[in-house]
């Protein structure tokens, strides 16, 4: 039913299938909840779902879920979210380090947890000064001839002192500076089409004479018609006005001057020379030279730089011997009502004279450990879960030693404790 391999064997003699039907409370969980609806099963009114599995004498064997056939891998999910399966085997479990640590954790909640996070906050910013105050000391001859090419890179670049979109700007001042007598009379005759000839000449009044004198005609007229056309004439003489005095505005700036267009072209030759090396465009060496200057911030290797790192690192080293001394606190006061809590639930499970001991001890490491913290004068090992090292022991009944569970137990205590342990973190 939990997804697990079908076998005839199972298959009653003389029978044609077996079959094994669950009714599964759903109550809230996602993960379950998901898995049903992609399934496309239904669900009953009570908000539980019935999951069929069978086995044929033939071998083959159906999986059904809701009343809507489903691959058998969609039972195994569900069960994953839903059943929790205790035998010899959840031994292995119990022989985890981590997984003691993880049980303490769970029970304990916000206690832990808040307290977790700021550990490994601290020390993720710990380790990073750490490894790169360690990479400046071992590559300071690598870092300093890559720093000198940089330097030279940005002494190179500031000397030329390019601006955001220069060179696109010089492309389009060189074109016009090259073709400045076309443009200068292709601009000129429009002008005076516009505004009319410089000197005056009624032959030539231009756009906005015309409208002129249109207008007039206009105005004159004693047809309503032709005098609402008036104000539509005035709003075009305005809009030639402006053009015209835009175009006024550009012959202005076109200068044939040829020092300037070999000013200009030298300007363009020096950009080219940064893009040539460093990147496409005036925008990507700019770019270039941010990030060379970022780069070389980081590979001062002089014995200033490297004293201020060191003492970052102690620094940080003081703060999360803190947390972690915080860490350890919250979870040996956790493991102790946790042990009762347990030691509680396997008197009901014929157990009633063992008793169970959760230790919190911190891992003892000596300075050649990279990972080596101080905490209450001693150096332990600053792991991305905490300093400590947490052993589950059983006292198998009174007057026996406290030993480490796998090896006070038998298989079927360890799938005992292993289910009181379960009751226990129910809540969590």
């Amino acid at each position: 039913l939990s997804g697990g391999r079908a076998e005839v064997s199972k298959v009653r003699t003389g029978m044609l299938k077996a079959f094994v039907e669950g009714r599964f409370e759903l109550g809230g969980a996602e993960g379950a909840t998901r898995i049903v609806t992609d399934a496309g099963a239904e669900v009953d009114e009570d908000g539980s779902v019935i999951a069929l599995r069978a086995v044929s004498v033939d071998g083959r064997s159906r999986a059904h879920l809701g009343g809507r056939s489903v691959p058998v891998g969609v039972l195994a999910d569900l069960s994953e979210q839903l059943i929790a399966v205790h035998g010899q085997n959840d031994q292995l479990r119990l022989l985890r380090p981590a997984e003691q640590r993880a049980v303490i954790d769970r029970f304990a909640g916000e206690a832990v947890t808040e307290p977790l996070e700021q550990y490994r906050a601290a020390r993720d910013e710990w380790l990073a000064v750490v490894s790169e105050l360690t990479e400046r000391s071992t590559r300071s001859r690598e870092m300093a001839q890559q720093a000198d090419l940089l330097r030279h890179g940005l002494a190179e670049i500031d000397a030329v002192a390019p601006e955001p979109g220069e060179d696109t700007e010089l492309t389009e001042q060189i074109k016009r500076l090259a073709a400045v007598d076309e443009l200068r009379a292709a601009s000129s005759a429009a002008h005076a089409a516009v505004a009319g000839s410089a000197d005056g000449d009624p032959d030539a009044p231009g756009a906005l004479g015309l409208i002129g004198e249109a207008t007039r005609h206009l105005t004159g007229s004693e047809d309503a018609v032709l005098r609402e056309l008036g104000p539509r004439l005035d709003e075009a003489s305005v809009l030639l006005s402006e053009v015209g005095t835009e175009l006024g505005s550009y012959l202005e700036t076109l200068d044939a001057d040829p020092a300037l267009l070999e000013k200009v072209l030298a300007r363009q030759a020096d950009l080219k020379r940064l893009t040539r090396k460093y990147a496409a465009d005036v925008d990507g060496v700019l770019a270039w030279a941010d990030d060379a200057r970022r780069r070389m911030s980081t590979m001062d290797t002089s014995e200033e730089a490297l004293s201020e790192l060191a003492s970052r690192r102690d620094a940080l080293a003081v703060t999360l011997a803190e947390h972690a001394h915080t860490l350890s606190e919250a979870r040996v006061e956790a493991a102790a009502e946790l042990a009762e809590a347990i030691t509680s639930e396997m008197s009901g499970l014929a157990m009633g004279q063992a008793e169970i001991e959760i230790t919190v001890e911190r891992r003892t490491v000596d300075e050649s450990d990279s990972h080596a913290v101080k905490v209450d004068g001693r150096l332990v090992h600053a792991g991305p879960d905490g300093v400590d090292d947490v052993e589950l022991l059983l006292r198998a009944h009174n007057g026996a030693p406290p030993l480490p569970v796998h090896k006070a137990a038998s298989g079927g205590e360890l799938s005992r404790v292993m289910l009181a342990i379960e009751v226990v973190l129910a809540h969590a």
